[in-house]
């Protein structure tokens, strides 16, 4: 197994949030692989509230189309600091957290 030093970019923002006519969510990722970072994934909260202290959740229908959203972003620090730019520029009211993190490379199985 070996170890390798990587960055974790999550951007926190809402279902509803809309970059260019799309979900941010989605454009966020779209970005990612046209700049040919190494991945991306989005997560689909069931309940969560940011800085308005407005709680949203899927128990909600009157509001479920306002559920949080999280991009988890991963490559080297050099590789997500030159699109981390851009993604600013795209996320309105979100949050945008970075961590050093270790990602173990196992070797494929044959």
């Amino acid at each position: 197994m070996i170890m390798t030093d990587m960055q974790l970019l999550r951007v926190y923002v809402d279902e509803s949030d809309k970059w260019k006519g799309k979900p941010l969510y989605l454009a966020l990722v779209e970005l990612c692989r046209a700049k040919g970072i190494s991945g991306a994934t989005v997560l689909r909260g069931v309940a969560g509230y940011g800085h308005h202290g407005t709680l949203h959740t899927d128990r909600l229908l009157d509001i479920s189309h306002h559920l949080p959203m999280i991009v988890e972003v991963i490559d080297t620090e050099d590789e997500i600091q030159a699109v981390l730019p851009e993604i600013k520029s795209m996320v309105g009211e979100g949050m945008i957290t970075l961590e050093n993190i270790m990602v173990a490379s196992l070797p494929e199985s044959s």
